[in-house]
């Protein structure tokens, strides 16, 4: 039943969708102390009860979600079908987050808060006006004087030619072993020595004992496999590794665009998208937490400033250029992708590598990197964006 005016509640921010960026900010909100005075509505169709997910990245410090991480790595491995490689990690260390851990932590500081409500409705409607943001649901109407908007439209990437997209799609299986077979101190980066098929393949492997891990079967490509596809694929690189014996405690999948589509253009007066639905993905990995990590501290350093407009709160740079080549090549040339992080991994410096997928490097370190990478194919990719 649809609400009369007298009945809708206004707020000063609305968050429509509670993913990580949404979470991570609402969070910071509240560490900030600046924000104490602001009616704060987040809305979800999920409860956030579930482990759905599995966040991973490195860093060289310790942060704010230390008491989230799980787990933490200083090796890594990186094969393909001709090498294999262990990289030490150092001054980086690899870290796993579990997402109903991430979720139960911020919600708890979040029930904390009486300014702060989270419904579990399903938005239905969003419609900017002069003076506020409507937002309706499946069961209320709400106003805000801003929006935060995290839901994802896939028509923005679907209907264009000019940006390309790709997925970085996945099955992973937590499985329990009878044989001891995993090394708990190492973390499978990216194991491509799986057939590629005509794609970028890889293996992903995440121990926490040496008879438990989540293996991950992972493609950065345009299309999705059916299901068996990847379960097929993980029970063959099991049986490889000498886990005849096993049992699947817990499934996970997913896919993440991985393109340079500028969906900050759709940022309007009131309304600013956050998240994947806001271009925070790393387009050439599909990695988030690190970068909406950066992104939500940046955009509450930008909220804390006087007459702030949401419009202009991104910042294009040559980081975004750089993942844009590697995407136009990954899309016209799937198969391209164990080549090219192979380059990058065989013998360079990983913590360089690391640093440079953080954004961090300078113009030299950029090019160290780059001149690592297969020549001919980056400079097409240049040569058609150009002309």
């Amino acid at each position: 039943m649809r609400m009369n005016s007298s009945e809708i509640k206004h707020f000063d921010y609305i968050f429509t969708g509670t993913g990580q960026a949404a979470l991570m900010t609402v969070y910071k909100m509240i560490l900030s102390g600046k924000f104490a005075d602001k009616l704060i509505l987040l809305l979800d169709q999920d409860s956030k009860k579930t482990n759905d997910r599995t966040w991973c990245f490195w860093d060289k410090s310790e942060s704010m979600w230390d008491s989230v991480i799980s787990k933490k790595w200083d090796m890594a491995l990186f094969a393909n079908e001709n090498f294999k490689r262990d990289l030490e990690l150092r001054p980086y260390q690899y870290n796993k987050i579990n997402g109903l851990d991430f979720y139960n932590f911020v919600f708890k500081e979040i029930s904390n808060n009486s300014n702060i409500t989270f419904l579990t409705e399903k938005v239905t409607d969003i419609n900017e006006l002069d003076t506020h943001v409507f937002v309706g649901t499946e069961e209320n109407r709400y106003t805000a004087n801003y929006l935060f908007n995290s839901i994802y439209t896939k028509d923005f990437t679907q209907n264009q030619k000019k940006y390309p997209v790709l997925q970085q799609h996945f099955t992973g299986w937590f499985v329990k072993t009878e044989a001891e077979v995993f090394n708990p101190e190492k973390v499978t980066f990216m194991d491509f020595s799986v057939k590629q098929k005509g794609n970028t393949r890889f293996m992903y492997v995440l121990p926490t004992s040496k008879t438990e891990a989540l293996v991950e079967y992972t493609l950065f490509s345009e299309k999705l496999l059916e299901k068996a596809e990847y379960e097929k694929e993980i029970q063959i690189y099991l049986k490889n590794f000498g886990a005849d014996q096993y049992q699947i405690i817990e499934k996970e999948q997913g896919s993440i665009p991985m393109t340079c589509f500028p969906f900050w253009n759709k940022n309007t007066k009131r309304v600013l998208n956050i998240g994947t639905a806001g271009g925070w993905t790393k387009a050439s990995t599909g990695y988030t937490f690190k970068n909406s990590d950066k992104k939500s501290s940046e955009l509450i350093a930008f909220l804390e400033t006087e007459n702030f407009k949401m419009s202009s709160f991104h910042k294009k740079s040559k980081f975004w250029f750089y993942d844009l080549l590697l995407l136009d090549i990954l899309y016209r040339n799937n198969e391209l992708g164990s080549r090219i992080f192979s380059s990058l991994f065989k013998k360079d410096n990983p913590a360089l590598i690391f640093k440079f997928l953080d954004e961090e490097t300078n113009l030299i370190e950029d090019l160290k990197v780059i001149l690592k990478c297969p020549k001919m194919p980056f400079i097409k990719a240049l040569f058609r964006y150009l002309f």
